[in-house]
């Protein structure tokens, strides 16, 4: 789980899409300039208003988490499915969000053995920070009614 937000704090726009299909333009936005030359991309991204868009199939890597571990594993991309909710760290995130995040892995669980969604902090918790204290991992687990060991960072059973 990731969330993202270009530039930050924005919402609703084209710049995740163009980031994810490496057509974004650098120029069109001073915070762009700072992230110049990022090749990035996600399975999917769930927007504010739950659109679901995805960019990569599932059945091939994408580039989401970088320099990652989970479990003893390295290089989390190899393995994982990116899931982006458009959002900045730390802020909530809407209920339009968390259906259509539960539905779609639902349905993933229907074709891939899911052993756990956790969030980029949890791969990569000495560069990342996402989706951040905002995401509420007991509402997920709510939504989802899978095992403790399948959403780890819910406290609630």
């Amino acid at each position: 789980m990731h969330s993202i937000s270009l530039p930050p704090g924005e919402y609703g726009g084209e710049a995740i899409e163009r980031l994810f299909t490496n057509r974004l333009d650098w120029s069109a936005h001073p915070y762009f300039e700072t992230i110049r030359g990022l090749r990035v991309s996600a399975h999917f991204l769930i927007r504010r208003t739950g659109k679901l868009l995805q960019f990569v199939s599932c059945d091939r890597r994408a580039w989401h988490a970088g320099a990652s571990s989970w479990r003893g594993c390295i290089d989390c991309n190899d393995y994982s499915i990116g899931i982006e909710l458009e959002g900045l760290e730390g802020e909530r995130f809407t209920a339009s969000q968390y259906a259509q995040l539960a539905a779609l892995l639902r349905a993933l669980s229907r074709r891939y053995a899911i052993g756990a969604v956790v969030g980029h902090e949890h791969v990569a918790p000495s560069r990342k920070r996402d989706p951040g204290k905002g995401f509420d991992w007991n509402r997920l687990a709510r939504a989802l009614r899978w095992r403790r060991s399948r959403v780890p960072f819910a406290t609630q059973d």
